[in-house]
């Protein structure tokens, strides 16, 4: 219930960030890094940002990598709104039915994916080095997709790949009990490194819109922990085969909304501008 309740806090914090990024790459000013390190907008909703981090973190501590990423997924819910209100563009029906399906698939998804009670294992040096070069893969092949909508989603993915994987470090070096050494400062420094690309990332994929990019970064994200908790910290799926049939088919009704989101909140930007949906 603790790690619950720390997550819900960081998902609040994600989504206030998660609305001001959008709004900040979607202006006229630009989304050039240079230009936004000039912003103090942009500092604050990384100040936003990493506060949410400190939260999902602490949460690591008490719960599962899988209970946590996946209860990520209400950030989606959280930003609809609140980037509605900033922007005066009201959340479109499809949007909704996007978000709707998009976190229906992952309340499937959670019950036979995500891990009770507090974790017990984690990754060795060798293991977080592999996790730490296969995300940073995602990065190359997100900036070789074609540019606009396409490159968007990529970006979005290759920014949750990031986040799922620095949450699994950063929960390594907190179960090592705050003991300093060579594994633990390795494996934080790295954390550090892949949790400020999926921010960079982020805010990158922001620019053509918010919904689905961050629904594919919402879905990325668990999908990455999940991967990495049944594949190296021996978290599984429970209830056998029909467990994995009911993850399988959860995961197409994330995807189905996904694509929703796509269509909903397609973004045509001109001189700067987002399109009216």
């Amino acid at each position: 219930m603790l790690a619950v309740a720390l997550a819900l806090v960081s998902i609040l914090a994600y989504a206030v960030a998660a609305s001001a990024q959008h709004r900040l790459a979607s202006g006229p000013a630009g989304t050039s890094l240079p230009r936004m390190l000039l912003r103090g907008a942009w500092w604050a909703a990384v100040a936003v940002n990493a506060a949410g981090a400190v939260f999902h973190v602490v949460a690591l501590k008490f719960g599962s990598l899988t209970l946590v990423q996946s209860l990520g997924a209400l950030t989606l819910i959280a930003a609809l709104p609140i980037s509605a209100r900033t922007t005066g563009r009201p959340v479109s029906r499809k949007e909704w039915r996007g978000a709707a399906l998009t976190l229906l698939g992952l309340a499937a998804f959670l019950p036979v994916t995500a891990g009770s009670g507090e974790p017990t294992h984690s990754l060795g040096v060798p293991a977080a080095l592999c996790v730490g070069v296969i995300a940073m893969l995602s990065v190359p092949i997100a900036l070789a997709t074609p540019r606009g909508n396409v490159r968007s989603l990529s970006l979005a993915a290759a920014s949750g790949i990031h986040s799922g994987a620095a949450s699994a470090l950063f929960q390594t070096v907190l179960l090592a009990g705050g003991v300093l050494s060579w594994h633990s400062v390795t494996i934080g420094a790295l954390a550090i490194s892949l949790a400020v690309g999926g921010l960079l990332l982020s805010q990158a994929a922001y620019a053509g819109g918010l919904g689905a990019p961050l629904a594919v970064l919402t879905l990325a994200n668990p999908v990455a922990g999940t991967v990495i908790g049944m594949t190296l910290l021996a978290e599984g799926i429970r209830g056998g085969l029909a467990g994995a049939a009911l993850a399988a088919v959860s995961a197409l009704v994330a995807a189905r909304g996904v694509i929703l989101l796509t269509r909903g909140t397609t973004v045509e930007v001109t001189r700067g501008v987002p399109a009216p949906a």
